[in-house]
């Protein structure tokens, strides 16, 4: 009986984080007021509130799910490729896939949903993109077990321009209203980056 009402709990939850994640696919800009989501629920506030303490949890859980989502991801993506530039182009790919596939959360990591909230939110996003930029870091890093070569430019400069890159596709999309798709015209700046990339 215990883990029957556990489950559900859990399932609620689910919906709850559901609810929010489409409703912020809305009009970037607009906020998400706990009225409006228990409306799109179908449950009471007080209800949502017995499931998270504050909107703030809410949100919270969305980033949890982002977070274990992509370095898993990023995780899958180390094992199976052992080329360098490959590795990097995979990863800088799947972040921009998983933002055009995700505009709601796109609005959380760019911090456009996250305005006027609280403040531990825009932490949590700064450690979420601080850890993306470790892991690129960490990746161009192992260059010498791949081919062999190390670059000349300091690997931490190199990290942080592709993120750079990411979080300005990623801010084109929000600020497009989702109309500017981060994944377009990748091929062609890959390209552009690999050249870069090589001769650095």
């Amino acid at each position: 009986m215990v883990v029957k009402n556990n489950k559900k709990k859990v399932n609620r939850k689910d919906d709850i984080l559901s609810a929010l994640a489409i409703m912020l696919e809305g009009k970037p800009g607009q906020r998400i007021t706990t009225a409006k989501l228990a409306a799109e629920v179908g449950v009471s506030e007080a209800a949502l509130y017995r499931h998270f303490p504050s909107k703030a949890r809410m949100f919270e859980g969305l980033i949890d799910f982002t977070e274990t989502t992509i370095f898993s991801h990023i995780n899958v993506i180390k094992e199976q490729q052992k080329d360098t530039f490959v590795r990097i182009e995979h990863i800088v790919h799947f972040l921009l896939g998983f933002s055009e596939q995700n505009p709601g959360i796109t609005r959380i990591l760019s911090g456009d949903a996250l305005v006027g909230e609280n403040e531990r939110l825009q932490l949590r996003i700064e450690h979420v993109f601080s850890k993306l930029e470790t892991q690129i870091k960490q990746t161009l890093r192992e260059r010498p077990i791949s081919d062999g070569q190390k670059f000349e430019m300091d690997e931490g400069i190199l990290a942080n321009l592709l993120l750079a890159y990411i979080e300005g596709r990623m801010a084109q999309f929000v600020r497009s209203q989702f109309k500017q798709k981060p994944t377009l015209h990748f091929k062609s700046q890959w390209i552009f980056f690999y050249k870069q990339l090589t001769q650095s």
